[in-house]
């Protein structure tokens, strides 16, 4: 019997920077979300020595899309070979490798490989055609380059307040995003559609009709709702976070942590030319810590006022 056909396709790009940077933007796939588009959320569900196994979430041609890959990790050699695994949203029978070779001068070169089997001729349906891989790549281009500024273009902030009231009237008002109207300094529209139960995209405009986008995916079960920014604001290159609502036999503890990556070459038309990467940090991490505070603010106070009225204790998460 004839083995059965392989299509493959090979993505390179040159990269000014080492390959052991490059490889470990690779190999960080956890934080791909706030990195590279179009990925949402990457879940690490298992890690015994270089293998690795993610689910990822990630926003194709069609919507929302997922699915599980098993890695194995070679930074010695700066390689990493992948496959899918069979289920919902995989290519099935998809194999591959990321790979790095180093260059003289510095420089290094980025090379995805992937293969999987063809059906009668027929490609099988893939959820990451060539201009999403493409974009995928040239993120991860633009931010290995600024490596060595890396740690002043990141910055993370979290919020996290206690709660008197039933976890799931909480995780409720973080869910319908529409009822933060009002409530948020600045915020003067939030459009929230979610056609796929868990998969919502948000819409937000702030005062000056400035506006950004994001995909939320919600897990009700284990109190988590993560975001990544598909159109972020000014003075932000890309922004991932979550909100996770977690229960305990006195009360609900409610945590929000955000991943900012800034835009440096916004800091002086937003800021002015006397500006510099410090002043735009200290300027979002303000933005940011005070609608973070506003919004969990309004969760707590919703889901106490709720518990008062209805005479509820205080329950775990269901």
């Amino acid at each position: 019997m004839p083995a059965p056909a392989v299509h493959r396709t090979t993505h390179r790009i040159e990269v000014a920077a080492p390959a052991g940077v490059v490889y470990g933007f690779i190999a960080d796939a956890e934080r791909w979300p706030l990195f590279c588009a179009p990925n949402v959320y990457v879940e690490q569900l298992d890690l015994e020595g270089p293998e690795q196994r993610l689910r990822i979430w990630a926003l194709n041609s069609d919507g929302m899309t997922s699915w599980v890959t098993r890695r194995t990790l070679d930074p010695a050699s700066c390689r990493i070979e992948f496959r899918h695994e069979a289920g919902p949203g995989a290519v099935d029978g998809m194999l591959g490798v990321w790979n790095v070779e180093q260059l003289p001068g510095g420089s290094s070169v980025l090379t995805l490989v992937r293969e999987f089997p063809t059906a009668d001729g027929r490609l099988p349906a893939d959820p990451l055609d060539d201009a999403l891989i493409r974009r995928h790549m040239a993120d991860l281009k633009r931010l290995t380059e600024s490596w060595t500024v890396l740690d002043e273009l990141v910055l993370t902030v979290e919020h996290a307040v206690r709660v008197d009231g039933p976890a799931e009237l909480v995780y409720g008002f973080l869910h319908r995003a529409g009822a933060w109207t009002g409530g948020i300094p600045g915020l003067t529209e939030v459009r929230l559609d979610e056609d796929v139960p868990g998969i919502q995209m948000v819409r937000t405009t702030a005062e000056g009709a400035e506006q950004s986008r994001a995909v939320r995916l919600c897990f009700p079960g284990a109190g988590l709702i993560v975001y990544s920014l598909t159109e972020p604001p000014a003075l932000i290159a890309g922004q991932a976070g979550e909100w996770s609502v977690e229960p305990d036999p006195t009360g609900v503890s409610v945590r929000v942590r955000h991943q900012v990556v800034l835009n440096e070459k916004d800091v002086a038309r937003v800021l002015g030319e006397e500006a510099d990467l410090s002043d735009a940090r200290r300027h979002v991490r303000e933005i940011i810590t005070r609608d973070s505070a506003a919004l969990l603010g309004l969760a707590r106070r919703h889901a106490e006022d709720a518990a008062d009225a209805l005479g509820l204790p205080v329950p775990g998460m269901s």
